[in-house]
């Protein structure tokens, strides 16, 4: 799969971001939850790699089974802004 410079900053942004499981990941750009930590891999510094699996790992709202049914978006209501 081929991305630009703006899609992969936004893949790396939404894998950092703890609230944001997965399956946005996969629906907004195709990548699966093993494709998304090998391109993490690939994009970041072992070091940042560490840090970020270390981060994801077992947290539930990386995962939308393991969330509340209360909890319907990938995102903070107010972290779009307009720029």
């Amino acid at each position: 799969m081929k991305l630009n410079k703006e899609s992969e900053s936004r893949i790396i942004e939404m894998a950092w971001e703890d609230r944001t499981p997965f399956e946005s990941i996969e629906m907004q750009f195709g990548l699966k939850e093993p494709d998304t930590i090998r391109f993490m891999r690939q994009r970041l510094k072992s070091g940042s790699f560490k840090l970020w699996r270390e981060r994801v790992s077992g947290r539930k709202t990386k995962h939308l089974k393991l969330r509340g049914a209360d909890v319907n978006r990938g995102y903070c209501p107010t972290q779009y802004k307009h720029r």
